[in-house]
């Protein structure tokens, strides 16, 4: 039999019975993945203490991916949190292509929060400004009224 070796946090995790602990260097932690040694295409990935949020957007991400052939994920109890998801590839290791589909994803989240934190401080900029001409006409308009 193959032995295999895969980075778990800063050790390293034995070969069990082909279901193998890693981490994915980006995140995802206590990652089991279910798969044959002899073909790394194709492989399912159980991720604990993740739901339906997690798992949809690394489908989508995965299967923007001209190299997967097959992506989907299941949840195998409701009362379980753990995330099941499966995928296959043209003939690339089905573990690069997870952890190149996750760090895209950290870029769009990535993205997503700059645009959105860019439009805060403009909506927050406009406001202020517009605030300021508030001000200024309730002082004019004040100024009016006394001298009457």
């Amino acid at each position: 039999m193959q032995s295999m070796e895969f980075i778990y946090l800063d050790g390293v995790v034995e070969d069990r019975n082909n279901y193998t602990m890693f981490d994915l260097e980006i995140g995802l932690k206590e990652t089991i993945e279910h798969g044959s040694f002899t073909d790394n295409s194709a492989a399912t990935f159980s991720l604990t203490d993740e739901d339906h949020t997690i798992a949809n957007a690394v489908r989508f991400t995965l299967n923007q991916d001209p190299r997967v052939t097959f992506c989907g994920y299941s949840i195998p109890h409701p009362s379980e949190a753990r995330v099941n998801i499966r995928v296959q590839t043209t003939g690339d290791p089905a573990r690069e292509v997870l952890k190149d589909a996750c760090q895209n994803l950290m870029l769009m989240c990535r993205h997503v929060r700059c645009t959105f934190d860019k439009a805060v401080e403009d909506f927050k900029a406009s406001n202020a400004v517009k605030a300021m001409k508030i001000d200024s006409q309730d002082s004019s308009g004040d100024d009016s009224e006394e001298s009457e």
